[in-house]
């Protein structure tokens, strides 16, 4: 009798440790498929402007460039880049053609539904974007007009007042102004080039990244802001299913806050730390 009790628990124990053994194996897989080949693939953008760009010689710069490739030297890995858009990035269903993606995505309910989010490392303003001829001086002025946004956007919520935030640490707002017309692009890239053409051709207005305006605005696009929306922090995305691998590349994050890295990175991209709110 207690030999057969024991050997029913010692099954017992066996069968939950493999089961204990699977799931971990399970918890870990992008974690150990990145460690096993050495690499670290990264989804960026080629029109992001400070984020990440194609410069002269075709090469990838930008902050979160530069942040990619620290993290997976935190892993001991090479890092690879691939470029699809965001509107692809955004919709999930990634099938391991990369395994993180950067962009400063804001950490919200609705993306949480799809993936896991690192600790935050960028913290930003949503601000509204006018052509300089234009008469618009406050957020307010462009109530009814034509507004133009990125898909997948913090902005694309917003100009559409389905925003919810809900990340850590937000604040409730006001929406500032209500849309006539809400045109998404694929990239805001593209909806600059139609508000360039002159207010009121295409658009009224873009909703987007102080970052990105600025950077705008800078590179000669005729442009100015007419104020700031909300401000958001920014997470690296990764697809759910693998906790371990997030918290792997948050650490690298914490790393590089603790550092210094993370905020040197950003003065030289930005001009001014974003790494803190």
């Amino acid at each position: 009798m207690g030999r057969i009790a024991t050997s029913i628990v010692a099954a017992t124990l066996a069968i939950t440790s493999v089961a204990s053994y699977g799931t971990s194996a399970m918890a870990g897989e992008v974690l150990e498929r990145v460690l096993a080949a050495k690499t670290l693939k990264i989804a960026v953008g080629t029109d992001w402007g400070p984020i990440s760009s194609l410069n002269e010689k075709h090469e990838l710069v930008g902050f979160d460039v530069d942040v990619a490739k620290a993290i997976a030297r935190f892993l001991g890995v090479k890092a690879e880049f691939v470029t699809p858009g965001w509107d692809v990035i955004a919709a999930g269903n990634w099938g391991n053609r990369w395994d993180l993606s950067m962009g400063q995505a804001t950490p919200t309910k609705e993306r949480a539904e799809k993936f896991n989010f690192t600790t935050n490392y960028f913290f930003e303003r949503q601000v509204v974007v006018v052509h300089n001829t234009s008469k618009y001086s406050t957020p307010s002025d462009i109530n009814g007009k034509t507004v133009g946004v990125g898909s997948g956007t913090l902005a694309e919520q917003y100009a559409n007042h389905t925003l919810t935030p809900n990340w850590l640490g937000a604040e409730p707002f006001d929406y500032k102004f209500k849309a006539g017309d809400v045109k998404v692009y694929t990239s805001t890239n593209v909806a600059f080039d139609d508000l360039r053409l002159g207010d009121g051709i295409r658009l009224n207005a873009v909703i987007t990244d102080s970052t990105i305006a600025q950077t705008a605005i800078k590179a000669g696009y005729p442009f100015k802001t007419i104020g700031a929306l909300l401000s958001a922090p920014g997470a690296i995305m990764t697809m759910k299913g693998d906790q371990e691998f997030t918290d792997k590349i948050s650490a690298a994050i914490k790393s590089m806050q603790n550092d210094g890295t993370l905020s040197e990175l950003s003065k030289q991209w930005y001009g001014s730390d974003h790494s803190a709110e």
